[in-house]
């Protein structure tokens, strides 16, 4: 899966990931092995993207966090791996 110009994922079957390693593999939907966060473009992109993981049976386990010059939001897909996504405003947090 293309995620972007220098991101690509490889979502396999549990039989064939099976294949590369000798470790039992975790049930995500019981305990969290791993979370991962990608960078978007925009807060409309978080937001696009989401809805996209959620059209396609996704569930969004926590609600959206705006911290003003950072925005996240994720999802829970359907093997139970979390996916975070955000956005940062490149000028960052105000100063005081």
């Amino acid at each position: 899966m293309i995620v972007g110009d220098n991101i690509f994922v490889m979502l396999l079957e549990e039989d064939f990931f099976k294949t590369f390693t000798n470790k039992t593999v975790s049930d995500a939907t019981k305990s969290t092995e791993v979370l991962v966060c990608l960078s978007c473009e925009s807060r409309g992109d978080v937001d696009e993207m989401v809805k996209k993981a959620v059209a396609a049976g996704g569930t969004t386990p926590m609600k959206q966090q705006d911290y003003g010059f950072m925005y996240q939001h994720g999802y829970q897909d359907l093997d139970g791996h979390m996916w975070e996504l955000m956005y940062m405003d490149p000028k960052g947090p105000p100063q005081a």
